[in-house]
C-alpha cells in the first residue's frame, strides 16, 4: 500500500509541475494560450450547453471518485494479508439490482435536460436576420437574402495580410456581420463537397451538404469578434477555413448593410472561387 500512494502522490506532483504557467480559461469569442474548459459564452445556446456541461462534468466527477474509493478499500480490506481466507460468494441480488437500476436514472436525469437543450438548439425562434452561408473549397461565401440579396466571400489571411491584433489561421478579408441581440437565423449548405459551420461561443455547430439545406441560429449577447473553423475534414486545406462574425450595434449594422451593397455590388455573378471550381470539373 505505501506504494499505491507514492505512486499517486508522484502522479499529482508530476500533473502540477508540467502544468503550464499561461494556464487559464478560454476566452469569450476565440481560444486562448493554454486555455481549460470551454470558450465563453456569448449566446443564450452557448449558456445552455456550458450548464450541461458542468452538469455532466460533476456526476462524472462523482462517479470517479466513488470508484476510486471503492478500489481503495477493496485493495486494503481483501487483499491477501488483511483477508488470507477469500469469501466464495458468487452473487448478491440487492447489489446487483443497484448496478442495474442506477445507471439507468443517472442516464435519466442526464437525458431530460440534454433533450430540452437539444430541442432548444434546433427549435429556430423569429429571426431577425437571416444569413445563408456556403461551404466552398476551402473558404465561406455569404447571402444575406433578406437585406439586398448580396454575397461575399470569406477568405483566410495570409501572415503578411494580418495585423498585429488579428489572430492567426482566424482571421478573414471579409467577415459575417450581424447585429448584438438579434435572432441571426444561419441556413448553411455545401458547394462542392461536406463542411461544418461551427462557432463555439455561439454554441453552434452544423453541417454543410451539398444539395440540402440546414438551419441554426444564434443571438450574439455581446459585441466583439466571435471566431470559427470548419469542423469537417474536407480537404487538404481544411484546417485554412476559418470563420468570422463581427457582433455590433444595430446603428453599426445598418451603416456597414449600406457599405457592404456598395461594396459588393458587383458579385451579382457567381464568385471567382465558384466559377473556377465549375471550371475545374
Amino acid at each position: 500500500m505505501p506504494v499505491l500512494f507514492r505512486t499517486i502522490a508522484i502522479a499529482a506532483l508530476a500533473a502540477a509541475l508540467l502544468m503550464p504557467e499561461g494556464a487559464a480559461l478560454a476566452g469569450l469569442g476565440q481560444p486562448s494560450p493554454w486555455q481549460l474548459g470551454l470558450q465563453d459564452s456569448g449566446s443564450p445556446v452557448m449558456d445552455e450547453v456550458a450548464w450541461l456541461h458542468t452538469f455532466v462534468l460533476w456526476i462524472i466527477t462523482i462517479i470517479t471518485v466513488f470508484v476510486l474509493a471503492l478500489l481503495i478499500y477493496i485493495m486494503i480490506k481483501f487483499n491477501a494479508n488483511a483477508n488470507p481466507v477469500p469469501s466464495r460468494t458468487t452473487h448478491n441480488t440487492l447489489i446487483e439490482v443497484l448496478w442495474t437500476v442506477i445507471p439507468v436514472l443517472i442516464l435519466v436525469i442526464i437525458a431530460l435536460p440534454s433533450f430540452r437543450i437539444l430541442f432548444y438548439q434546433l427549435n429556430t425562434p423569429p429571426s431577425d436576420l437571416t444569413v445563408k452561408v456556403t461551404g466552398v473549397t476551402w473558404n465561406w461565401k455569404y447571402n444575406y437574402p433578406d437585406h439586398g440579396d448580396f454575397e461575399f466571400d470569406s477568405l483566410m489571411l495570409q501572415d503578411k495580410e494580418r495585423k498585429a491584433d488579428q489572430p492567426r489561421l482566424l482571421s478573414v478579408d471579409n467577415e459575417m456581420v450581424v447585429p448584438v441581440n438579434k435572432v441571426v437565423r444561419v441556413l448553411v449548405t455545401g458547394f462542392d463537397v461536406i463542411h461544418a459551420f461551427a462557432v463555439p461561443s455561439f454554441g453552434i455547430k452544423i453541417d454543410a451538404i451539398p444539395g440540402r439545406l440546414n438551419e441554426t441560429w444564434f443571438k450574439a449577447a455581446k459585441e466583439g469578434w466571435y471566431y470559427g473553423q470548419c469542423s469537417e475534414l474536407c480537404g487538404k486545406d481544411h484546417a485554412f477555413m476559418p470563420i468570422a462574425v463581427r457582433v455590433v450595434s444595430e446603428a453599426a449594422f445598418a451603416t456597414w448593410l449600406e457599405e457592404a451593397k456598395k461594396k459588393f455590388a458587383a458579385n451579382g455573378a457567381p464568385n471567382k472561387v465558384a466559377t473556377a471550381n465549375l471550371a475545374a470539373e
